[in-house]
């Protein structure tokens, strides 16, 4: 059976998906910085376009010219984001009218609630902060997880996909399952820092880089989060040539390390005639893959680099879908009735009378 606030909770998810997409593309046309403060744009509640509101904008931000295009991509990204952050409120007032059902996932749309408020500081730092690759992936890294709870909360709400009777079998797909969602939310973040700190070009060759199987590299400083200070501007990234191309190769074999645990489960899940899931997981690798791949080949092109992010959250989307499916079944819940004094009196006087009667006997 549903749960109220399951449809609500559908189309968060959905929106979600598209602030998730949102972000991406802001981030790839260099449009973080498209309004130099927050939550407004240039102190108005949308872009500034008359003559006498740009002539307001130059005055208060005289070193940030207001370029239209990469406002309004901010923008958008961010009414998306304010309209999420009130469906998740929604949710959570929901949740507190619910709380007295036991079964009604009441902590996981008020952490929902915690984490988008979260979320919106760290939009606000990632302004103020001018990009900080640091708070930029804890943003990214934010959006997915937000996503990641809201289709959580929707298989909790829907009543569908029970949880599977306990065998050996299972068990060791059980932890598998966990084992995979744990390397994909690694890979995930090794892709944020990579696209934080622009090195998704950093190799244009496969399967070597720079022509080499082992190319100069940097680890130090590509994964060093104390060298990258507070203050500088990191529109177009601040690192050298060694340090980017250390964190694309990591993510490149992360790459494979994601492959081989994903390919597992799907065949795993095959064999436990769950092959629906296993379907499903392996076209989305397959199709994360091929985009990375075609990210690489042909240097970053817009729409190709948009649809791995996008990519990537389905695929997180699909291991949590098996994590839930394949989850132990909640332990039963004994319900103690208790019973009218009047029958328990009549219970006492009953066995009473037997007594007697036997004793008359």
């Amino acid at each position: 059976m549903r749960k109220p606030g399951y449809k609500l909770a559908l189309a968060g998810t959905a929106l979600c998906f598209i602030v998730v997409i949102l972000g991406a593309y802001t981030r790839l046309v260099h449009a973080g910085l498209g309004c130099p403060d927050w939550p407004g744009c240039y102190g108005f509640l949308t872009v500034p376009q008359s003559d006498h509101a740009l002539e307001a904008a130059q005055l208060r931000f005289p070193d940030d010219p207001v370029e239209a295009f990469k406002a309004w991509a901010e923008m958008i990204h961010r009414y998306a984001a304010g309209t999420l952050g009130l469906v998740i409120l929604s949710l959570a007032l929901i949740a507190i009218r619910q709380r007295r059902n036991p079964d009604y996932p009441t902590g996981l749309c008020l952490g929902l609630l915690a984490l988008v408020v979260c979320q919106a500081l760290f939009g606000m730092w990632t302004v103020t902060l001018k990009l900080w690759p640091q708070v930029v992936t804890a943003h990214l890294l934010g959006g997915f997880a937000t996503l990641s709870l809201l289709l959580l909360l929707v298989l909790r709400l829907s009543g569908r996909l029970p949880a599977l009777m306990p065998s050996r079998a299972l068990v060791r797909l059980r932890t598998l399952a966990k084992l995979t969602l744990a390397v994909v939310i690694l890979q995930i973040m090794l892709g944020g820092w990579t696209s934080t700190n622009y090195a998704a070009v950093a190799c244009i060759d496969l399967p070597t880089c720079h022509g080499e199987w082992w190319p100069e590299m940097d680890f130090h400083t590509g994964f060093n989060l104390l060298h990258q200070e507070i203050g500088p501007n990191y529109l177009g990234g601040m690192l050298e040539g060694p340090g980017r191309t250390a964190i694309h190769f990591t993510h490149r074999l992360g790459a494979l390390l994601t492959s081989f645990f994903v390919l597992l489960l799907g065949w795993q899940l095959w064999r436990a005639r769950l092959r629906g899931l296993s379907v499903l997981l392996s076209l989305a690798l397959m199709a994360q893959v091929s985009l990375g791949i075609t990210n690489v080949l042909a240097a970053l092109p817009l729409a190709v680099a948009v649809a791995h992010n996008g990519m990537a959250a389905l695929l997180l989307l699909c291991t949590l879908t098996v994590n839930y499916r394949v989850r132990a079944p909640a332990p039963a819940r004994v319900k103690l009735v208790a019973k009218p004094q009047h029958a328990l009196a009549g219970r006492l006087l009953g066995s009473h009378t037997a007594r007697t009667t036997t004793q008359v006997r």
